[in-house]
């Protein structure tokens, strides 16, 4: 018989504090910033997930669990944009889908949105990015990045944003000093909520990221100078989603993706950790 967790025993989830932190960041961008998402696409968007979802843990004969799901939806919501219903619905089933079908070990290897986000963008010649509409006010940023620090530190993932943002600033603001800029400048490209929500929501997925603090280190690092290299170097708009999808691709290739113990929701915060090795324990599957 199903017995549900005690509420104190279930908000040690860091998925709670994600999904409340993603929906009012969703709420003041339709209400502040004119967001350029329908509800219809954002039904579109969590619905499927939660649909494929579903269908994946029952084809498996796994435990259902609707908290990643509905993430995946809230971050296309917040990070894609399309003309109609159908790129958010492939979007979110591709989404899905990837856990469930590319796996390393006994865990998932890319970020779930992140891998719908990439594939629509760069194969459908239908959808595109929101970075245009999150401009760079500074409350708004600071907002996204109090969120998101509550959110992983919950997670064990606090030195994740830590380390991205502070690569991808010292690549910038060395850019700008080698350029002779003034400082105005790379201070707004920093301040742009598309980055902080990135940083703070998407990259630092704990079940996607190392779990030893070396190597997660490692992989985000990889990540911010490759997002730095093709926005600044190649004019890819949208380097900061291709950047941790070719990590974690590389990751897969030379068979390191599925090393190392997995991470489970709902244990307690540990110490913030940069050189130390964080252990974790296994989680259901597809989570």
């Amino acid at each position: 018989m199903f017995r549900p967790k005690p509420p104190v025993q279930a908000f040690k989830d860091a998925r709670w504090f994600q999904i409340a932190g993603q929906a009012t960041i969703l709420a003041v961008g339709l209400m502040a910033l004119g967001f350029g998402v329908s509800p219809a696409q954002m039904a579109t968007a969590i619905g499927v997930s939660l649909g494929a979802q579903w269908l994946g843990s029952m084809l498996l004969r796994g435990r259902f669990d609707w908290k990643s799901p509905l993430i995946s939806g809230l971050s296309l919501s917040l990070l894609l944009r399309a003309d109609g219903l159908w790129p958010f619905a492939l979007a979110a089933a591709l989404s899905i889908g990837s856990k469930f079908a590319i796996r390393a070990g006994d865990r998932h290897v890319f970020n779930p949105a992140n891998f719908g986000i990439v594939l629509m963008v760069a194969f459908s010649g239908a959808a595109w990015t929101s970075t245009g509409e999150w401009g760079g006010a500074p409350w708004f940023a600071a907002m996204i990045a109090a969120l998101g620090a509550v959110t992983c530190w919950r997670a064990s993932r606090l030195d994740v944003p830590i380390i991205y943002l502070g690569v991808f600033a010292a690549l910038v603001v060395g850019r700008a000093l080698y350029l002779g800029d003034p400082l105005s400048i790379p201070a707004l490209r920093l301040s742009h909520g598309a980055l902080i929500l990135f940083a703070f929501f998407m990259i630092s997925d704990p079940v996607t990221t190392p779990m030893d603090s070396r190597q997660r280190a490692l992989f985000v690092s990889a990540a911010a100078a490759l997002a730095y290299i093709g926005q600044f170097h190649f004019f890819i708009s949208d380097a900061i989603f291709y950047a941790p999808f070719a990590v974690a691709l590389l990751r897969l290739l030379a068979g390191d993706a599925g090393a190392g113990a997995r991470y489970q929701w709902g244990t307690a915060p540990g110490p913030l950790r940069f050189i130390f090795h964080a252990r974790g324990r296994a989680s259901a599957p597809a989570e």
